[in-house]
């Protein structure tokens, strides 16, 4: 899919980002792939893993994706575009709305103006499950972000430009994750819990990775695509890391959630469930061709249907958390990813 391709990763100097380099790097052949961030130090530091000597095929593009202009630049004879750029902290985005508002959704805005002018195959943007039901801005700004690209669809008309999203949980060790702080504050003894009955959505880069790349090629325009990932408990994270620790009730904080949601009630009459995910698409008729086509093996969701962290079916044991935290230490490793997506149409 991506051999003699142009591919641009925004934020690509994250942890997705950087994964996704490494993963295209090792499995593909583009044409060129952008690495487009606001970050020189960051870029400077890929650049020594990832060289335009050893990589000439790689390029460092700096820029914002709150400027209109230099998107319209760097999207020059791009083919695919995978958004990955945000900010995404929760108790920053209740100090700090308007700029989130000026990345997550006017920056959105501008992926889509700058794709839609340079004539972009297809743009996968990524999401989190705190845009469903959103009860802090960051979320709510994602939900914005989420609406604006599957609206995109409407607006590209001739230029068969395709626009969908992932949405998927935690990353476990990402950069800002709760894994690294346990990590830190566990010398202490201690570990603070926000609310013992919390559960969360958990995925692995690897498979965050793996599951964009696959959702990449089967965009048809205005799908959410959300992958089928475990829960875990708070408590059960925390003893997963400092078995010894003791931990501490503090309270949840501003615009947090016991648990998350990836697809809401309101949505399961437009959601189509196959063996690895789950799309949500509200066009009727791409809606059907996903049901009706041959090679699909996929079903509609009951009224009402859900899926939520607490009523998961699959859960992480704290013995199988211990291992993924261990494995995760190793921050450029692959693992076999478990995407293949067989029954989602192509």
């Amino acid at each position: 899919m991506l051999n003699g391709k142009t591919v641009l990763i925004t934020g690509g100097t994250g942890s997705l980002g950087k994964k996704l380099v490494q993963i295209i790097t090792k499995d593909y052949k583009p044409e060129k792939l952008i690495i487009f961030s606001r970050d020189e130090l960051k870029q400077f530091e890929m650049s020594q893993k990832w060289s335009t000597k050893k990589y000439p095929f790689i390029r460092y593009f700096l820029g914002d994706v709150r400027d209109r202009d230099r998107l319209m630049i760097a999207f020059r004879g791009v083919d695919y575009v995978i958004h990955a750029a945000a900010l995404k902290q929760v108790p920053s985005a209740e100090y700090n709305p308007c700029e989130y508002v000026k990345t997550n959704v006017i920056g959105a805005i501008n992926i889509i103006n700058a794709a839609l002018y340079n004539k972009v195959k297809k743009v996968i943007a990524l999401s989190t499950d705190k845009a469903c039901n959103p009860i802090n801005l960051y979320g709510a700004t994602k939900l914005c972000s989420d609406k604006l690209f599957i609206a995109a669809n409407v607006y590209s008309g001739s230029e068969d430009v395709k626009f969908a999203v992932v949405r998927y949980g935690n990353v476990l060790a990402s950069r800002g994750s709760v894994i690294p702080f346990f990590k830190e504050r566990s010398k202490t003894g201690v570990l603070p819990i926000t609310d013992e009955r919390m559960t969360r959505f958990w995925i692995t880069l690897d498979q965050a990775a793996h599951f964009v790349l696959m959702c990449l090629s089967r965009i048809k325009g205005g799908e959410i695509f959300v992958p089928k990932i475990p829960s875990m408990k708070i408590t059960e994270l925390a003893k997963s890391i400092g078995s010894s620790c003791k931990q501490e009730v503090v309270g949840i904080r501003p615009g947090e959630k016991v648990n998350e949601t990836l697809i809401g009630e309101d949505d399961s009459r437009n959601t189509i469930e196959f063996k690895e995910c789950y799309i949500v698409q509200s066009n009727s008729a791409l809606r059907n061709e996903l049901l009706d086509s041959k090679s699909g093996k996929g079903q509609l969701c009951i009224e009402g249907f859900k899926y939520t962290s607490d009523t998961n079916t699959t859960w992480l044991s704290e013995k199988e958390l211990r291992q993924l935290v261990e494995k995760t230490a190793e921050d450029y490793s692959i693992e076999k990813s478990r995407w293949s997506m067989e029954d989602v149409p192509q």
